[in-house]
């Protein structure tokens, strides 16, 4: 199991989408050079004081390949994302905008109709944005704004906390792309206001001091996503594989490698993990303590009787955006 276990770790560690992450190393170097920054960057969303609480803003880009071979579902996905962004930091959605590219009307047509699709769906309004449809190429960007009366952020996870995991498992894939789709099969239903109150959960969390940190699970996959949360908050992790909510015909690479439409990775007191988990419970979403937090800066992962360190924060940043 030891030498399974290294394999499949050096295979997600290479993965295209969580070294894609190193990317935004250099983003974050240029951007906040000189500045004096008050909204940390590496968060799901930039949260801008506001009164008595929190504007938030995000943004989501989708590649050209994507946008071709799954219009619709890009453009859906361009709110299902955002406000997936805008729940993992304890908020609620106010309104998206699009930024559109495409070389005819006709390809345009289906993009707009799921980014429609999924604006009912969540229940967010579109109100503008950027449309070209005379372009060379074509693709998708979109930017959410929301309001959180208290956060929840990558920079607040502590030593000694649990990790819980809850993910919607009442999905498919969308082969071949990394994606498990528990939302999209809703759109135009009665499920629509199952969606909503499921996203209502974390802003109730966070509102009711359950949690302090979360992290919406990314294209970097539960353990990429996890890695994030450790270096933004300065800890370390211990993850153990068998205890992550899973598809039972999911083999563990594909599931840890996956982007869900609902999975989000919270950390808690022990004592309020209980009643975190319930309230997924609740609501038929799967939910489960699959690790804990230390003082480390690395992430350490168990699987049977094996363990390997999937990455040292100390000697090996991601981002770049460390306290």
């Amino acid at each position: 199991m030891a030498d399974i276990l290294c394999d499949m770790l050096s295979r997600l560690r290479t993965g295209r989408a969580l070294v894609a992450k190193q990317d935004i190393t250099q983003a974050v170097a240029i951007l906040g050079k000189g500045a004096r920054q008050t909204i940390r960057l590496g968060d799901d969303c930039a949260a801008i004081p506001d009164g008595d609480g929190y504007l938030l803003l995000a943004s989501e880009g989708f590649q050209d390949s994507f946008v071709r071979s799954m219009p619709w579902f890009s453009g859906y996905c361009g709110v299902m994302v955002n406000v997936s962004d805008i729940a993992a930091m304890g908020g609620r959605p106010l309104a998206v905008v699009d930024a559109l590219w495409s070389d005819t009307p006709e390809v345009a047509a289906p993009i707009l109709t799921g980014l429609h699709d999924g604006a009912r769906t969540y229940g967010v309004p579109v109100v503008g944005g950027h449309t070209n449809m005379r372009s060379l190429h074509n693709s998708l960007s979109v930017a959410i704004l929301g309001r959180a009366r208290h956060l929840l952020s990558s920079f607040d996870a502590r030593p000694g906390e649990v990790l819980i995991a809850a993910i919607d498992l009442r999905g498919r894939w969308h082969d071949p792309h990394p994606f498990w789709d528990a939302s999209s099969a809703l759109c135009g239903t009665g499920g629509a206001a199952r969606l909503r109150g499921d996203i209502e959960l974390l802003p109730m969390i966070a509102e009711d001091g359950l949690s302090r940190a979360a992290k919406d699970i990314s294209m970097a996959g539960l353990l990429g996503t996890a890695l994030m949360l450790a270096e933004c908050s300065g800890v370390g992790m211990t993850i153990m594989l068998d205890d992550i909510p899973r598809p039972g015909d999911a083999p563990m690479e594909r599931w840890l490698s996956a982007f869900p439409s609902y999975g989000y990775l919270l950390t808690a007191r022990p004592e309020d993990a209980g009643a975190i988990m319930d309230r997924f419970r609740g609501r038929d979403i799967a939910a489960s303590v699959i690790g804990r937090c230390d003082s480390t800066h690395r992430v350490d992962v168990l699987w049977a009787d094996a363990r390997e360190t999937f990455w040292d924060l100390a000697h090996r940043p991601l981002m770049g955006v460390a306290p």
